[in-house]
């Protein structure tokens, strides 16, 4: 059946938990276009909050404000808190999903700001990359160069299980002030493990078109537009992201 990397989309999605049945909607299916609008639709919202954050996290002479960590933090904490609603209440996608986008709009923004600060041009860099490798997969995955066989999926979901725990012990071990060595660094082999990392998740980008494709072609419920949007956009966030850390590895080594 239907399998994504990214754990707002899966299965379960589009199946009826009580009869075990494929959830089919006529007058009110989902559509490829509904999903693209609605994709463009939270994506504009988090440029527009992410605008702000970045004005109100850079002072007037370029240094971080005081009040950055607001935005950072409250973006990151109430994206969380609205993506896991949204993903175990996919019925109010089409409120909770702009939620999502413009509060992960201000943790966008901020910590753009704060890279930007640190390294000149960095940002740019990442979205031209971000959306440049969104296009390049969405043509190869259209033409048929890359197909999601099954095999392609478990591989694709072990990898991104085993970079999210990895993810999962850094953050555990940063509260008694251990560091996990060179994975995180601006050596080789940090700088391999974040391209290890990009890669995995542009793979990801695969498996959510092929999840879109799958739920307009059984006729997935109309909000299922705003929920396949907002699984994307989880998806590129997190791969815009991991540019910025590589960018920035390799510009610390220059």
């Amino acid at each position: 059946m239907i399998r994504s990397g990214n754990p707002a989309l899966k299965e379960s999605t589009f199946l009826d938990l009580g009869s075990g049945t494929v959830v089919s909607r006529d007058a009110d299916a989902m559509t490829l276009n509904g999903t693209v609008n609605k994709t463009g639709i939270l994506l504009l919202l988090a440029v527009l909050t992410a605008a702000f954050a970045w004005s109100q996290t850079l002072t007037p002479t370029g240094e971080v404000a005081p009040g950055a960590s607001l935005y950072l933090w409250g973006g990151l904490i109430g994206g969380f808190i609205l993506a896991m609603i949204t993903v175990f209440k996919k019925t109010w996608a089409p409120v909770t999903a702009p939620l999502y986008a413009l509060v992960e709009g201000f943790f966008l923004g901020s910590i753009s700001a704060i890279y930007s600060h640190l390294y000149q041009g960095i940002v740019m860099q990442a979205v031209m990359l971000t959306f440049g490798t969104l296009f390049a997969l969405l043509l190869a995955y259209r033409s048929g160069l890359i197909k999601a066989t099954e095999n392609f999926k478990l591989g694709v979901v072990a990898a991104t299980g085993g970079i999210a725990l990895v993810y999962l012990a850094t953050i555990v071990l940063g509260f008694f002030n251990i560091n996990i060595p060179l994975i995180h660094e601006s050596g080789l082999i940090g700088i391999g493990f974040s391209l290890f990392v990009i890669v995995i998740a542009a793979l990801n980008l695969v498996l959510d078109f092929d999840f879109i494709e799958t739920g307009v072609e059984q006729g997935a419920p109309k909000y299922m537009e705003w929920y396949g949007g907002f699984g994307l956009m989880v998806t590129l966030v997190w791969l815009y992201i991991e540019f910025l850390r590589l960018l920035a590895k390799l510009q610390s080594r220059d």
